[in-house]
């Protein structure tokens, strides 16, 4: 991914799919230079590495590519909230496939079967923020206890022992207290 100059780069979404129509380079520079941070950071912030992120971008760039050059295609949202929206549905996938997720990922892919139906992916970025903001108020020890559970697979053995509790009973039930606490949070925000 080279660096290209301001006088290389195309100014809005429409100049960049018109230049994907018509074959110009430019356009693949500009949306890698313009789009693939932000979706790296996802990645890396998600159990993933750089270069889970590059295989990540170019699938997606090659379903968009695809997707204009049948002709029949239309934006109708931002270019980088489809871009998103694709890498993300890609990822998920990925996750679940490699054991990381759980069955909430799962659900979640359901809503986002459809490339083309940005409103789902706008919903659903909405529901990972609320809980996101649920996770961050839930307070410690239930924060790391379910993200040690559900994030990063952690045994509820290895949860006992962190936290010093007697038995993996106590830890299970501890637990549970915390997705009540947090189901609590995220349905009332």
């Amino acid at each position: 991914m080279s660096k290209i100059s301001k006088s290389n780069k195309l100014d809005n979404d429409e100049q960049i799919i018109a230049g994907i129509k018509t074959g110009n380079s430019i356009a693949l520079d500009t949306i890698y230079q313009l789009y693939y941070p932000s979706i790296e950071h996802m990645i890396t912030q998600n159990n993933g590495s750089e270069d889970e992120a590059k295989d990540i971008f170019q699938e997606a760039v090659i379903v968009l590519y695809d997707k204009v050059s049948k002709g029949n295609f239309e934006l109708s949202s931002k270019l980088k909230t489809y871009l998103y929206s694709i890498c993300r549905r890609l990822w998920l996938k990925q996750l679940n496939r490699a054991g990381f997720g759980s069955s909430d990922i799962s659900g979640y892919e359901d809503s986002l079967v459809d490339d083309d139906d940005i409103e789902k992916h706008q919903e659903l970025d909405k529901k990972f923020d609320q809980m996101e903001q649920a996770m961050n108020l839930i307070g410690e020890p239930c924060k790391t206890i379910l993200h040690d559970f559900y994030i990063e697979n952690h045994s509820m053995q290895d949860i006992c022992e962190k936290f010093g509790y007697t038995n993996t009973d106590n830890a299970k039930t501890q637990k549970y207290k915390c997705l009540q606490r947090l189901k609590k949070l995220f349905f009332t925000q």
